[in-house]
């Protein structure tokens, strides 16, 4: 989704860097990775991050920069690259077919080499002959693309598994090619009627036949269940990008609909849903009513109703009736593009930890061929034999797997991101993830975050003690509601509801954190939150005491600065809310409640929740303050709200949680997106963070300890050449799998 050019424009107006998205093709392992982040960073002022489970490259470069360029350095490195288009949809590996017939030729050409080796009353006159010709077309055809690979990179003066895997394969069956031929492999004594053996001792006499082709087999194999699997781990994010609509019904002037393409929408224009129908971009319904399904974006499996001057988002489906929207959105700037972006974009970060784990892949295969050769070497000064010489050093060059230590980080990224994202949460990036594990406090707005943000004016009190109903109730009520419309806080926008007409408004200005001013009908009108009775009418001061006791929020109107009504605003706790601060507290987290509403409104609101820590009265830079003062006390801080006044707070906080039905400066600031307004989401959210990083840690954790511990072994000659071929492919198979348990992972409820 990501464009190819993403320029950013400095204060000056002249260009900054711009981000570039590359394909690449051809890498296997680790130390592809490494070495194409380290060729495109040869040039200036180019940084580069590569993911192996994506075959994508992030660059960041001068604007000046000509991305044929980039692509030309990658070439260089012996790689295939093309700059992705803003459209082009993440890849699906094409050699699904290819490697299928290749793994089932080769594996139906093995078995009997393999069987003929390991069972000697099977063995005839020339069985070495026979194995002579079933396993050739496996180790040169069956494993071309490994030699392919390993030329390309040799030519380019580079060295990845690949090498490896040609390396130690070409060992096996070249020195069982030189036995059979030169040696005495093929001088057979007859030991009973059908069993040939060579001459027990000879070196010359071993042929390595089904180690060259059992590996060969054993990592095709490794090869084609780590590509289907790594297509399972995208396909959430290839769901997400295929869930937009493919054309659209355009109302033209006349009335008419005219079925366009979806990409000749326009902001603006009016579109006709069906039953059935996907919606193409973001709009707000004008005629007619429908059931949409949200559930492809924010994984709420109830549709929500939608009816005239209702917005709806583009890629969800309408049910059970025909709406016109008008679009607002269009593209990219839609939720759905937006969402795909946020999801490609953290896919292509890396964990701190990935970054140790690719700069040892640097210098692994190097340091692993000199370790085959030190180990024939010594095998052979210690009077080993050459056989034995050959079978530990080949063991090494195969058992050696830096492709799980390339694959650990991004499969876990992959389907992490994917499955939030399918749960209606948008994770930004890895180094998010890794934050998660170190909260141990959380603080909840109350407004909107754990109650319904649904507000209602549920009394008005005048200076004189009118009640609403009287002339002055309707009067104060009309000249508020009237100053709040332009508001988009939900204070203001349930008192702006509370009247049908409204009076002529001019001068309006919301200050956050405090309320709103605007000339009413000639008078200067002023909606603001009651910070402290004192000096207020007693008729007054005493509505103020009684609204905050009942946990309504007090709000005073003054028109011409003069103090005129009371209006108590009341919004209840949401239904879910108890079970979130549950869950939360089930995770280790400390709840706090930080709101703007006076300290004993917010109580007696979120008193059936029992959370000691309760800071009222909070003006957005307080809001920011109180995080503060959580961190400098040793607290690791989340900050979970959904307003423009917490958006101060969300920054500053060590991980932001906004609430997607928030505005767009709390999401801009938020780490982590909620696409629903349900609090118990934020423990899915941060139990699917744990659980993500905990699953990058093991696949590191079993990549590093499998090459420590397989590595000494293959060198002492304790390990089959062919045991560490089914091994190599079983460790790259193995993160992958693991990362795949992520796909089940369900909201709701504490994981033991």
């Amino acid at each position: 989704m990501t464009g190819a050019t993403t320029g950013a424009t400095t204060a000056s107006g002249a260009s900054g860097p711009v981000e570039l998205d590359l394909a690449i093709d051809g890498m296997t392992c680790a130390s592809c990775v490494a070495r194409v982040e380290k060729r495109l960073g040869r040039l200036d002022g180019v940084t580069a991050t590569v993911n192996l489970a994506t075959e994508r490259a992030r660059v960041t470069a001068p604007a000046s920069i000509d991305p044929a360029l980039l692509v030309a350095e990658v070439q260089k490195a012996g790689y295939g690259a093309h700059v992705i288009e803003a459209a082009e949809p993440p890849r699906e590996a094409d050699s699904g077919a290819a490697l299928r017939i290749r793994l089932i030729v080769s594996a139906a050409l093995t078995v009997p080499v393999v069987l003929l080796a390991m069972v000697p009353a099977w063995q005839f006159w020339g069985w070495q002959w026979v194995s002579l010709v079933l396993a050739t077309p496996v180790v040169l055809w069956g494993g071309w693309p490994f030699h392919r690979a390993a030329a390309v990179n040799l030519r380019h003066g580079a060295a990845t598994m690949d090498t490896l895997v040609s390396l130690g394969t070409a060992a096996a069956y070249l020195w069982s090619l030189w036995a059979l031929v030169f040696g005495t492999a093929g001088e057979l004594g007859m030991h009973h009627p059908f069993t040939f053996v060579a001459e027990p001792g000879s070196a010359s006499g071993a042929i390595y036949l089904e180690v060259a082709a059992g590996v060969t087999t054993f990592l095709l194999l490794g090869r084609f269940v780590e590509e289907r699997s790594k297509r399972r781990a995208g396909a959430a994010l290839r769901d997400l990008l295929q869930a937009g609509a493919k054309d659209v019904a355009i109302l033209t002037d006349d009335e008419r609909e005219r079925r366009v393409p979806v990409s000749a929408l326009a902001v603006g224009d009016r579109f006709v849903v069906r039953p059935g129908e996907r919606i193409a971009a973001d709009g707000v319904v004008l005629d007619g009513a429908a059931a949409v399904d949200t559930s492809a974006m924010t994984g709420e499996s109830v549709p929500v109703e939608v009816a005239g001057g209702g917005t709806v988002a583009g890629g969800t489906i309408a049910h059970g009736g025909t709406i016109v929207v008008r679009a607002s959105r269009v593209g990219a700037d839609t939720q759905l593009a937006r969402m795909a972006k946020l999801v490609e974009e953290a896919q292509l970060g890396k964990a701190g930890i990935q970054r140790l784990a690719d700069r040892i892949s640097g210098v692994f295969v190097p340091v692993v061929i000199a370790l085959a050769l030190a180990t024939f070497l010594v095998w052979m000064l210690v009077g080993g034999g050459t056989s034995a010489a050959v079978s530990a050093a080949v063991a090494v060059l195969i058992v050696a797997c830096p492709c799980a230590l390339g694959l650990a980080t991004p499969t876990a990224l992959l389907v992490g991101t994917g499955r939030a994202a399918q749960l209606g949460i948008l994770i930004t990036g890895p180094e998010v993830l890794e934050r998660t594990g170190r909260i141990d406090t959380i603080v909840f707005d109350k407004t909107g975050t754990l109650t319904t943000g649904t507000m209602t004016v549920t009394g008005v009190v005048t200076a004189d003690g009118a009640e609403e109903d009287s002339a002055e109730g309707t009067d104060a009520l009309l000249l508020a509601a009237s100053a709040e419309r332009g508001s988009e806080h939900p204070i203001g926008r349930a008192i702006a509801a509370a009247v049908d007409a409204h009076a002529p408004v001019s001068g309006f200005r919301a200050v956050a954190g405090f309320g709103v001013t605007a000339l009413v009908d000639g008078r200067q009108v002023t909606v603001a939150r009651v910070d402290d009775s004192a000096g207020l009418p007693d008729t007054l001061a005493a509505a103020v005491r009684a609204s905050r006791a009942a946990g309504a929020t007090a709000v005073l109107v003054t028109v011409d600065d003069r103090a005129v009504a009371v209006l108590s605003v009341s919004d209840p706790l949401r239904a879910d809310a108890e079970e979130a601060i549950g869950l939360v507290r089930g995770l280790g987290l400390e709840p706090v409640v930080l709101s703007g509403d006076h300290e004993e409104t917010v109580r007696a609101v979120v008193g059936p929740l029992r959370i000691r820590n309760v800071v009222g009265g909070a003006t957005p830079e307080g809001k920011a303050e109180t995080i503060a003062r959580l961190q400098e006390d040793g607290h690791s801080v989340a900050m979970v709200g959904d307003g423009v006044n917490d958006a101060a707070a969300l920054a500053a906080a060590d991980l932001g949680i906004a609430m997607g039905s928030g505005s767009d400066v709390a999401i801009e600031a938020g780490d982590l997106t909620l696409l629903r307004s349900d609090p118990v989401l934020v423990a899915d959210a941060i139990r699917l963070s744990r659980r993500t990083v905990a699953i990058i840690r093991g696949n590191l954790f079993w990549a590093f300890a499998y090459n420590v511990a397989a590595l000494p072994v293959a060198a002492l000659g304790l390990l089959n050449p062919m045991i560490a071929g089914a091994a190599m492919a079983f460790s790259s198979v193995f993160v992958v799998l693991n990362s795949l348990r992520l796909r089940s992972f369900a909201g709701r409820t504490i994981s033991s």
